[in-house]
């Protein structure tokens, strides 16, 4: 292959990223080649499960998100996850109420909550509570069931008991955030869970690193509306088209 057709098909692949569909007549226009040439490189990108051609142009292809568990996560963008825990973090004042829930990057926020007066953390992590626990932070573990790779607690009675508390700010990891299907994960329990602590919260903010954009769970959590996502710098265009959806800080690298 060679680098004009990777350029074609990378900047096919970057447009998907930011609009739903593409239309073959645009293309052609946009890059100042042939019908056939467009067609020729939608067919190889469809070939290798990156999109998938509609009449006249093409569409997204989502390959569906799998949860990983909790120490495969903290070892991932591990240096970008610190960063945004700690802007985060932050953003905890003396004497609250805070919902950590059960990921990677609010598990890195624990560290940076140890100086913080007399706040108390409500979570359905285990291993966040025991972590919570070490630095003498006032610690509430929902009960419930118990999901066997991410420790998190989750089902009917972590919803139950979850439905009685409320928070100043709740701090929610997400698996997948994009600009049409919004806030998502692959388990519907663990969304649920999710989405309560998220309703119960005068503030809710969603800590993910770059690479969760563009990917999409089974289950739908929220829409990107309904939360400030902080987050690693993010290449320009979809910053730019978020910021037409909802309000995100770009924490500095």
């Amino acid at each position: 292959m060679d680098i004009l057709t990777e350029e074609r098909q990378e900047y096919i692949l970057n447009l998907l990223k930011t609009t739903k569909t593409i239309h073959v007549q645009d293309l052609i226009v946009d890059l100042e080649v042939s019908e056939s040439t467009i067609r020729r490189d939608l067919s190889d990108l469809e070939d290798q499960g990156l999109l998938i051609r509609i009449h006249g142009g093409a569409k997204r292809a989502y390959n569906l998100e799998i949860d990983n568990s909790l120490q495969d996560k903290l070892l991932l963008n591990s240096e970008h996850k610190t960063q945004i825990a700690k802007e985060a973090a932050h953003l905890v004042n003396d004497h609250e109420y805070i919902y950590l829930d059960a990921g990677s990057t609010t598990f890195a926020m624990i560290p940076h909550l140890k100086e913080r007066i007399g706040i108390t953390v409500v979570t359905n992590g285990i291993s966040h509570a025991q972590e919570l626990s070490k630095f003498k932070v006032r610690t509430i573990l929902l009960g419930g069931f118990i999901k066997g790779n991410t420790d998190a607690i989750i089902g009917p009675d972590a919803l139950s008991q979850l439905k009685n508390y409320h928070f100043h700010k709740a701090f929610i990891g997400m698996n997948g955030v994009d600009l049409d299907y919004g806030f998502t994960t692959p388990d519907v329990e663990e969304a649920e869970v999710k989405k309560q602590a998220a309703k119960n919260s005068n503030q809710c903010y969603v800590v993910v690193d770059r690479n969760k954009f563009h990917q999409v769970g089974f289950a739908k959590v929220m829409d990107l509306d309904q939360a400030i996502i902080i987050t690693n710098s993010l290449e320009k265009k979809l910053s730019d088209s978020l910021s037409k959806i909802t309000h995100f800080k770009e924490v500095k690298e």
